[in-house]
């Protein structure tokens, strides 16, 4: 089933989300390659595609997994769960309609 996971930056953690980037990628990588990424990406701070050192918000991933532990478990062990730049993670089942 696909999982909507969202995180939820803390305040003023750019520099935190930037250390790590590299290690979180390489993991929504290994769900691409596998078949079980829909989508991944940043919620910049502003509106504007680059908000420089205003940073981003947050990050939404839409990916299939067993289950919602399975789901959740992944999202706790994120580069970016594990180094305070997010200061939550929800995950949500997600039924894919359109397109």
């Amino acid at each position: 089933m696909w999982y909507a996971i969202e995180g939820y930056d803390g305040a003023d953690v750019l520099a935190r989300r930037l250390q790590v980037r590299g290690a979180h990628l390489a993991r929504l990588e290994a769900l691409r390659e596998q078949g079980r990424l829909l989508l991944a990406g940043p919620c910049p701070a502003i509106d504007a595609d680059d908000p420089g050192p205003a940073g981003f918000s947050g990050s939404i991933v839409i990916a299939e997994f067993e289950s919602l532990q399975a789901a959740q478990a992944w999202a706790d062990a994120d580069p970016y769960m594990q180094n305070g730049t997010y200061e939550r993670v929800q995950v949500r089942p997600f039924r894919k309609v359109l397109p």
